[in-house]
Order: structure tokens, then sequence, then C-alpha cells
């Protein structure tokens, strides 16, 4: 027994064959490989312009026509190309994923990069909206074979059969679709010639729905023009028909090397870095895709592109580009062009360049990080939010020997007005990719020495007073000191410009850091206290720099009630939180509204001295 199980085990097995649900793959094709019924007319079109391609490789002066006629619930498509023989049909036609771009069944080698199809499953998305399909078809690689007529049905099954000489006396090939139950709208005349517009506008042959010509060749970027402000107005009227806006400006995008030929058009609008773009790609003149987002590098996204290529491959569905070493070279090769673009305005056009830069600085800002030579080439253009105004890096660095910057925008709104009283240049890194670009600074630009600002670096920009006036105010300053401790918050005495600011709140990040970690402290359970305890460290605390030449100062200092100068401090506190526009914390809002309520109540208090409600006087 053992033995004839071992003998059954080594028998060699007999092979099956996969059984495809035709109805399944119908509806897999609808809803997951093609993103709408639509690209069925792609399918077809494509079909008959890579039998026209292949017959003129062996028959260069064969005619090269595509005809399409919609009537009623029904479509027609003729083509003049290489047409099928029986054999041809039931290799290819039925059989699902056999394509005669990878094997040529007349023998002679086409070359795989001359068609547009090569999956072999472009004939089915045609069930997607017909729920039968008749192909007549006479070869013309065997003219004396008779015309050969193919009939398929949604269910999978299909027949085959031979017809007189007549039915179709040139080579070639017919396809007749009959719309399937709610799918007639996609086999009207108008629905077709819009389609056929869409798709094969750029095709090299003659296509036609009907007596209407599709095609409009040549494409605009390629077309002579009389002048060049005759080429720039055709293509903003281009861009308008296609996207939709006039552009800035437009950038040819002829890369002959990697088979690109097309244009780039510059929004007129700023758009978020992180808004993925869509471009149209033509694949041999038919169009590809409308939302190919990986094309340009991600720094390019104030541009839109069309572009006819024959060097990338398409995905299977035809939708999208397929991601390879060529599509890398490709996106590489059009982010220089569109990089000498920018460089040529910057030699010779600033106008345009500054028109440009008002709109697009975050992209050209987003390159530069990167690119060494552009931040060069666009130093001098590029604007920054500086204590001086808007300044580029370069005039600005001209003026100050020390290039200061902050990296968050509420620390430049807390130190501007103070800076540059004081002569010091500070310039807002806290705009996207500035903060990068201004570390950078140094590299382009040897010599410029770059500093992060902290409020070290302020207050030490600020004068002291003199040791004796600061020891007569040891009382006030001690009572103040009292008031913001609870905060994380110290109180030091300078003299500083303008004397309209009677106090400067001072933070950086690692003060920040120390605050938010005693907060999660303070709410946190005993656990989390102790561990967050631990991570205590020597960071500086935050401060309140009391301007000693403001006149509300001196007064406020002046005063000999330690609760009123505790309030007093609170309100100071506060207006400078306030002027820096930092978000406020839920105490910081509490002590505002405590410290206005105080004062309320000491201005309309008739004896100040009178404990109030809370008991404080």
């Amino acid at each position: 027994m053992d033995s004839q199980t071992s003998q059954s085990s080594q028998a060699p097995q007999s092979p099956h064959t996969f059984q495809v649900d035709l109805r399944g793959l119908v509806d897999l094709l609808s809803h997951h490989l093609y993103s709408s019924p639509r690209v069925y007319l792609r399918e077809l079109l494509q079909n008959a312009v890579d039998a026209i391609t292949a017959r003129r490789a062996e028959q260069p002066d064969a005619p090269a026509r595509v005809r399409l006629y919609a009537e009623g619930n029904t479509l027609r498509v003729e083509d003049s190309g290489v047409g099928l023989t029986e054999e041809d049909v039931h290799n290819l036609l039925a059989t699902i994923g056999r394509s005669s771009k990878r094997a040529d069944p007349g023998g002679i080698q086409e070359a795989r990069s001359e068609f547009l199809g090569q999956f072999g499953i472009g004939l089915l998305a045609c069930f997607v909206v017909a729920e039968r399909i008749r192909v007549v078809s006479r070869s013309a690689r065997t003219p004396d074979a008779p015309p050969v007529e193919w009939t398929a049905t949604d269910d999978g099954s299909y027949t085959v059969r031979t017809l007189p000489a007549d039915a179709r006396p040139e080579p070639g090939t017919t396809v007749h679709l009959v719309a399937r139950p709610g799918a007639g709208e996609w086999l009207t005349e108008e629905r077709v010639r819009a389609l056929a517009r869409d798709f094969g506008s750029l095709l090299p042959y003659d296509v036609r729905v009907g007596d209407e010509a599709v095609t409009d060749l040549p494409a605009p970027w390629n077309r002579p023009y009389p002048s060049p402000a005759t080429r720039r107005v055709a293509l903003q009227r281009h861009c308008h028909d296609l996207f939709g806006f006039t552009p800035l400006d437009s950038i040819d995008l002829d890369v002959p090397l990697a088979g690109i030929r097309g244009v780039a058009y510059v929004l007129p609008s700023s758009v978020s870095p992180a808004q993925r773009a869509s471009h149209r790609v033509h694949l041999k003149g038919m169009l590809l895709t409308e939302r190919a987002e990986q094309l340009l590098p991600d720094w390019a996204f104030f541009v839109r592109c069309v572009l006819d290529t024959d060097s990338l491959r398409p995905t299977a569905s035809r939708e999208s580009l397929y991601e390879d070493e060529t599509l890398a070279a490709v996106r590489e090769a059009l982010g220089e062009r569109i990089r000498s673009w920018l460089t040529g305005l910057a030699a010779g056009d600033p106008e345009r360049l500054a028109a440009f830069l008002s709109v697009h600085h975050l992209g050209v800002k987003s390159l530069a990080r990167h690119d060494k030579e552009m931040l060069r080439t666009m130093l001098p253009w590029l604007p920054f939010e500086t204590t001086d105004g808007q300044l580029s890096l370069e005039e600005f660095a001209q003026r100050h020997p020390v290039v200061h910057f902050t990296r968050t925008v509420e620390e430049f709104r807390q130190v501007a007005p103070i800076a540059s009283a004081q002569g010091v240049g500070v310039v807002n890194g806290g705009y996207t990719y500035d903060s990068e670009l201004i570390e950078a600074l140094p590299s382009v630009r040897p010599g410029t020495t770059v500093s992060e600002l902290d409020a070290d670096t302020v207050t030490a920009h600020l004068d002291t007073v003199d040791p004796g006036e600061e020891l007569a105010l040891g009382a006030f300053l001690g009572a103040a000191r009292a008031r913001l401790d609870p905060l994380g918050c110290d109180v030091v005495l300078r003299a500083f410009h303008p004397l309209s600011v009677p106090a400067l709140h001072l933070d950086d990040r690692a003060a920040r850091h120390e605050q938010a970690r005693a907060e999660a402290e303070e709410r946190a359970d005993d656990l989390w206290a102790g561990i967050l305890g631990s991570l205590r460290g020597s960071a500086p605390r935050a401060r309140l720099v009391l301007n000693h030449l403001n006149p509300l100062i001196r007064k406020v200092s002046s005063l000999g009630d330690p609760e009123l100068i505790g309030t007093a401090t609170e309100s100071l506190y506060g207006q400078a939180l306030l002027m820096a526009q930092r978000p406020l914390r839920p105490a910081d809002t509490a002590l505002l509204n405590r410290a206005f309520i105080g004062l309320l109540e000491w201005a309309t208090h008739s004896d100040p001295t009178e404990p109030t409600e809370d008991g404080r006087r």
C-alpha cells in the first residue's frame, strides 16, 4: 500500500487550464483597473492607431485613417490598419492578455516601442459600455485571405466565421459596438466626438468622427508663429482652454534625448506646496492621463504641464506612468528645464522674475534649499521679512555683519521692534523654508556670519541700569518676580528704545520646552509627575524685560504697595504677550482677567488701603 501510494505521488500530474469568468473580469476592469467607462474609446483609438503603425512599417505608403460613426446605441470604428487573419483572431482577440505587439503573428518583428498598447486587454474595455462586440477584419499581410468576422458577448462566448471578399474589400478592421443597458449615453455622437478630441487631438493620423476632424496638428507648442508675441498669446489661449487659467508665462519642455515635447504653464496664483499638481501626458499623441502627479520634482508645484512623449511607460490601465529609471531621468530633465528658465529670467528679465516671485517665491525657495547654484542665482531676488523691511538675503547681509534670525514668526514679532531700535538686524526665519535658506547662506556667500537669535542675545544688546538705581528698586523687583514666578517667568530691568515699549517678553525654544514640561507635570498623576520631574533641566526661563526709560515703568517702580506692584506686573506681562502675538495659555488668560479687574478695583476704590473681596489691598 505504501509502495502504491509512493508511486502514485510521484506520477506526473495532468496540467489544468485556468477558467476565466468574463463577466467578473469586465467588472474588475470597470471598477478597479479603469477609472471611468470613457477609456473604452481610447482603447479603440489605440488599437486602430497601432494597426496603422504596423501596416506602415511594411507598407510606408499605406493609407492612415480612422473613422468613427455613432448611430443610436451603436458605434462603428473603421481603420486602414494591418488587419487580421482567421488565425490571428483566434490567437489574439479570443485570448486575454495576448498582444500582437509582443509577438508578431506574421513573423515580422515590430519594435514594441512603436505601439501604444502592450498588454492585450484593450478590447475588453469595450465591454464596460457594450454588451456585444463585432469585429470585421481583412489582413494586409495576406491579401488573398478572406475577411473574417469575430463576434463576442459579455457572457464570454464568441463566434468566428469567414465572410465574402466584398464584405471588406480593403485591408483594415471595423469594430461594431452595441451598448449595454444603461450605457447608451457613452455611444452618442456628441459624447464620442468629445472623447475622441480629448484622447486623440495629437494623434499622427487622420482621425474623424463622421466628417469632422479630431486631430489638430501640429501641437500648439510646435506650430510656426510669425513672432514670439503671437506665440505667447496662442499658448495663453491654449492653456486657458486646457486648464482654465491664463498663465504668467510658458516654459518650453523640448527634451529630445528623453523623447519629450511640450510646454509648462506657470500658475497665475500661489498654491500650497503640499497640493499635488496634475499634468496632461500624451503617449505618441494619445492622451494617457490628465493627472500625472509624479512627472515633475516636488518643488515645481507652480506649473502645469502638457506634453507628448515616446519614452515613458504606461501602467496596465494606461492611465498613469510607470515609476522606473526612465521616469526619474525625465523628471530630472524637466526640472532642469524649469531651473534654466528661472536663471534666464534672473539674468535677462528681472521684471518678469519679480512678477513671478511675488506669487511663487515659495517654490523657488523650496528648490534653492537643495540647489546651491539656484540659491546663489536667486539670492538677490528672493524676499525675506527682516527688521529692515522686505529684503533679499544678499542686501540684508551687506547691511549687517551678523545675520541674526529667528526660527518662528512669534519670536520675530517679540524682538523685531526692540532689535531694530538697538541696531540689531534680524531675519524672520519662521516661514516655510526660510530658516534653512538662512543657515545655508554662508555656503554660497563666504564670510557671512549667521546666528540664531535667542533671549540672551537680545538681552545682551539692551543697556544695563546703573547698579545703584537697580539696588534702590530691589523691593519693587522682588515683588514683581514673586508674582510671575509661578508662571515660570523672571523679571529683569534694562534701558532700551523705543521708549514707548514698557516691557518685552523674551523666551526661546528651550524656555518654552521647559514651560511645557512643567505644565504637563502639573496635570499628570503621581507616576508621570515623577517621570516628568526627573526631566527637569537647567533651561533658561522666560523673562519679562522692563524698560527703565519708559515713564510708566518709572511710576510703577515707585509704588510702595506689593499687591499693587504685583497687579501692575501681571498687566505688563499680559500686554507684552499680546504685543508678541503669542498664543495665550489658560493661565495667561486668567492672569489678564485678574489684572484687569484688579486695576479697575484699584482705580475706582475710594480708599486704596481698604481690603477688596479677595483680601487684597
